[in-house]
């Protein structure tokens, strides 16, 4: 894995954003599973405002997973996104994949599994993205796939239903075997709040066994953490 240090969460857009750019210029279509949180939504701002000249209509959007919220909520991934860059970028809605957060969690799951065969290239007969972004809990899940739940990285399907812990909250999510069959991996930590687990995984302790976030390791070798200074502290 490469990890690449920025002073705070401005930078760590600014210079994801380039790396983004790049991806998009030089590739004749790109396929990218998209992470919510905090940080991508600073970073889908500052793409909108700097980067509205890239040739959009070569992007695919996908979402590494989704609430299971009608698509008008504010707590809908794929609303954000609309909200900080589908709103303010030249992309054709033929593009754009979301997770049908508000229909029943189990059916979505496999439907959206069937998106992902019939509309992505495969490889190791596994539908493969250019690019999946993924967010850290503080608790060391990613995507939706939580430590208590750990055993869904493992499923055989491209999509699970997962539950928030502490909410009960269902989500959608993409299972392992997903994330690590893409060409590219992106991490995108920032916060103090983070510092422990990335501690962790860097250095393989014991603890980090039960960290989703630990079992991320595409076989393309293509693994990139992008970190602010506090997330990165204890490294």
């Amino acid at each position: 894995m490469e990890r690449k240090i920025y002073k705070d969460k401005a930078e760590v857009s600014k210079y994801f954003a380039l790396y983004l750019k790049e991806l998009i210029k030089t590739n004749e279509k790109v396929t990218i599973a998209l992470s919510g949180g905090s940080t991508p939504k600073v970073i889908f701002d500052y793409i909108a405002e700097n980067f509205n000249d890239l040739d959009w209509s070569k992007v695919l959007l996908y979402w590494g997973d989704e609430r299971c919220v009608p698509p008008t909520d504010s707590e809908s991934n794929y609303k954000m996104t609309v909200d900080h860059l589908i709103s303010k970028i030249d992309i054709p809605e033929a593009n754009i994949f979301r997770v049908l957060g508000e229909d029943t969690p189990a059916d979505e799951a496999v439907r959206y599994s069937q998106v992902l065969n019939d509309t992505l290239e495969t490889e190791n007969d596994i539908p493969q993205f250019d690019l999946v972004i993924l967010g850290m809990g503080d608790d060391g899940h990613t995507a939706s796939i939580f430590p208590h739940e750990i055993d869904l990285w493992d499923a055989s399907e491209n999509c699970v239903v997962a539950i928030h812990p502490d909410s009960g909250q269902r989500r959608v999510s993409i299972t392992g075997k997903i994330i690590n069959n893409a060409k590219q991996v992106a991490f995108l930590v920032t916060g103090a709040n983070k510092a422990e687990k990335v501690d962790e995984i860097f250095n393989q302790s014991e603890a980090a066994k039960d960290y989703p976030a630990a079992l991320v390791n595409p076989t393309s070798g293509n693994l990139y953490w992008f970190l602010d200074e506090d997330a990165a502290k204890k490294l």
